[in-house]
């Protein structure tokens, strides 16, 4: 079974700087897409960054990128999500993510529709 788990959230001045962190279990990372997603009150879920083990190619959402960077320990099976530059608009709960490859052939997809964690708060302040 699939588990995920996110922490390393909180409360953050605009301008400031968070590492998120997600341990995994009961897959492959050969395997899997794995990253994060977020959402906020009244708002649909959005991808925010997305690494494939395929190739190891990463990919940002437009309205982090520049800003935050993904990057994973593979013998800890950890994944970090390093947020810069904090908005008050990136305040969301971010979930981590993981679905398989040969699925879908897209970094995005295996993510949306493969299985999520609880997520962990981010708030930040204007």
């Amino acid at each position: 079974e699939v588990q995920l788990q996110a922490s390393g959230g909180g409360l953050v001045q605009a301008g400031g700087s968070l590492r998120l962190s997600c341990t995994a279990s009961g897959f492959s990372f050969d395997d899997y897409a794995i990253g994060w997603i977020r959402q906020a009150p009244g708002k649909d879920h959005q991808g925010v960054s997305c690494m494939s083990s395929s190739d190891g190619s990463t990919y940002f959402d437009e309205s982090v990128k520049g800003r935050f960077n993904i990057s994973s320990d593979k013998v800890k099976n950890t994944v970090y999500l390093e947020m810069s530059s904090l908005k008050p608009e990136d305040t969301a709960v971010y979930h981590c993510a993981a679905g398989p490859l040969r699925a879908y052939g897209h970094c995005w997809l295996s993510l949306n529709f493969g299985s999520w964690g609880r997520g962990t708060q981010v708030t930040v302040s204007s």
